[in-house]
């Protein structure tokens, strides 16, 4: 793991990965799955991983629609996405060949601001909107994050490319 951080082939973070690295953590403070999810099923991993995390997103996605979700600030969970954001902005980040820890850190900052604006978002939807079509505006809204984030057709680096 050290040489993660060592490798002198990799690049500082630039200013377009740091974006995409927010994006996407605000994605994952939305869904939390959507972090590592992300990168899974745009970056060249084999077709079981990427069914799994598809599966993991489909999983999270149909939960969050179930009366008995807890918020996502409950029990640790804006941690749980921070961490969520920093891991994928980690994948993002080792993909382009540059040094994770400022993709990591921004990630996470962007997992926590997607965990607490999204629960506004609900909060101030109750009453205006039934709650399940709050909740697939946010799917909507988080998909299309991660989608932009790590999707090499919008600039994001694939397998094999630098950004």
């Amino acid at each position: 793991m050290t040489a993660l951080f060592r490798d002198e082939a990799r690049t500082r973070a630039g200013a377009a990965l740091l974006m995409r690295s927010l994006l996407l953590g605000w994605a994952a403070g939305a869904r939390a799955s959507l972090g590592p999810a992300g990168p899974t099923l745009t970056g060249g991993r084999p077709p079981l991983v990427r069914a799994a995390a598809a599966l993991g997103v489909v999983g999270e996605i149909i939960g969050d629609k179930l009366p008995t979700a807890p918020s996502r600030l409950e029990h640790g969970g804006a941690l749980v996405r921070a961490t969520s954001g920093a891991i994928g902005a980690t994948m993002l980040a080792v993909r382009a060949q540059s040094n994770p820890v400022l993709p990591a850190v921004t990630g996470a900052v962007g997992g926590l601001a997607g965990a607490y604006g999204g629960a506004a978002w609900r909060a101030w939807a109750v009453g205006r909107v039934p709650d399940w079509q709050a909740a697939i505006a946010e799917d909507v809204v988080a998909l299309t994050a991660a989608v932009v984030a790590c999707s090499p057709r919008f600039g994001a680096p694939g397998v094999g490319q630098v950004q």
